[in-house]
């Protein structure tokens, strides 16, 4: 009886997941608003603007309804979001989530050093390695909303690190994830930031 019940509680789960699950080609009709930024399969040519290619699904929806609901400011993605409906978020995430991020390189002469801040940390400062959370390959771990950050542009990187380092709110800082990453660039000095930027950059999850 008790094998019954966990297969059907599994089925149950399995059966919501797909019923959560986005349409990727929904998603692809309603990403001509985030093409001119992003590009057409989420891999944007400005470094300033984030690759959306290859991020997890639940991580870009995520992102779009914070954005929607004004907890994560930012004044053109704010305008670009509000006629979203839930359903057009989660579809996007979908099709986002299938399309291959392009590979990116890292500056040779910041490799060591944010090769070993990627990977081990910084003791001293009690500074924790980031693929503890993002993974060796920078793959992240959507279950835990621990975002993709194989391949994105380093410029991106760069001044996400900068505004948590100033305390900016610019995710969901009042939750876990935000407080762990606010409080680990709370440390990090202009050259650890670049160089651990430019070595995700060079990062690919294939």
């Amino acid at each position: 009886m008790k094998k019954v019940f966990m297969c059907v509680s599994f089925m149950s789960l399995l059966f919501a997941s797909f019923a959560n699950a986005g349409d990727a080609e929904l998603g692809k009709a309603a990403s001509g608003l985030c093409a001119a930024c992003h590009g057409a399969d989420g891999n944007s040519v400005n470094p300033v603007w984030p690759k959306l290619a290859g991020q997890h699904e639940e991580y870009t929806t995520r992102q779009l309804s914070l954005f929607k609901s004004g907890e994560r400011k930012a004044t053109v993605m704010g305008g670009m979001v509000a006629g979203l409906s839930e359903e057009d978020m989660i579809n996007l995430g979908t099709y986002f989530a299938s399309q291959k991020s392009t590979i990116g390189s890292a500056d040779e002469n910041l490799l060591e050093l944010g090769k070993a801040l990627y990977q081990g940390g910084q003791t001293k400062m009690k500074i924790p390695a980031c693929m503890s959370c993002h993974g060796v390959t920078g793959k992240g771990n959507p279950l835990s909303g621990y975002p993709v950050l194989a391949g994105q542009h380093a410029a991106y990187t760069e001044q996400r690190l900068n505004d948590y380092r100033a305390g900016e709110k610019i995710a969901n800082d009042d939750d876990v994830n935000g407080k762990i990453m606010a409080d680990v660039a709370e440390y990090l000095s202009d050259e650890e930031i670049k160089a651990v930027a430019s070595y995700i950059q060079g990062l690919y999850s294939d």
